[in-house]
């Protein structure tokens, strides 16, 4: 059970020994996965592609067009009426730039074996570390706000959800340029029911929190 709060509601909620390392934890990881997955060379995530679309159009780094993308849609959280928080911010200030550091020591795959290996360790990661993060009940970050807030309006399954926004993401980035794989196909068909899986398990309970609207996942 996720807690919908407001970034003041989250500071007071409690357990914050065990939520803020793990929200740490869960961004960093997730920054390192998604660039495990763009060396794979088979395929990246959805958002992944826009970025690599987005910096090979503005001539910029992964991690800066990440970040870039991170501000811009932020904008899109005010029709949703998404609450942002710790983790909304940290979100911004880390994830591109665990992934442009996972990028400056990890060496490429050699092999169609260590491809494949690269493919299915940085799906496997990338939604622990996404359900980590959120767990950690922070607030989303931009891309998974979109995500939360789609959930709460819509009441749909965050599978079926998750799948719309990286179908719809992926092309988008693919116009641009963006890198796009069979890898590509499986993350969007899997990302959502994987992170359905993981944020139940990885959730932080709050029985002490009084603000906010109740939102199951």
């Amino acid at each position: 059970m996720i807690i919908r709060m407001n970034a003041f509601a989250q500071l007071r909620a409690g357990r914050a020994g065990r939520r803020i390392p793990q929200l740490l934890i869960g961004l960093v990881g997730y920054g390192a996965a998604v660039m495990v997955l763009v060396r794979s060379g088979l395929g990246t995530a959805s958002w992944s592609v826009l970025t690599d679309g987005t910096a090979k159009t503005l001539g910029i780094s992964f991690g800066w067009a990440t970040n870039l993308i991170s501000l811009i849609v932020l904008l899109a959280w005010i029709p949703l009426r998404e609450l942002p928080g710790l983790g909304t911010l940290l979100n911004v200030a880390i994830v591109g730039f665990a992934a442009d550091a996972t990028a400056a020591v990890l060496p490429a795959p050699h092999g169609t074996l260590a491809e494949s290996g690269y493919l299915v360790v940085g799906l496997v990661a990338l939604a622990f570390f996404d359900a980590l993060y959120l767990g950690a009940q922070f607030g989303s970050g931009p891309r998974d706000g979109i995500m939360t807030g789609l959930v709460r309006l819509t009441r749909l399954p965050v599978a079926v959800v998750r799948t719309g926004i990286d179908v719809a993401v992926a092309g988008i980035g693919w116009a641009l340029g963006g890198s796009f794989g069979v890898g590509t196909v499986l993350v969007a068909l899997c990302m959502g029911p994987l992170i359905g899986c993981f944020l139940p398990l990885l959730t932080v309970r709050l029985p002490a929190a009084t603000a906010g609207e109740r939102c199951s996942r």
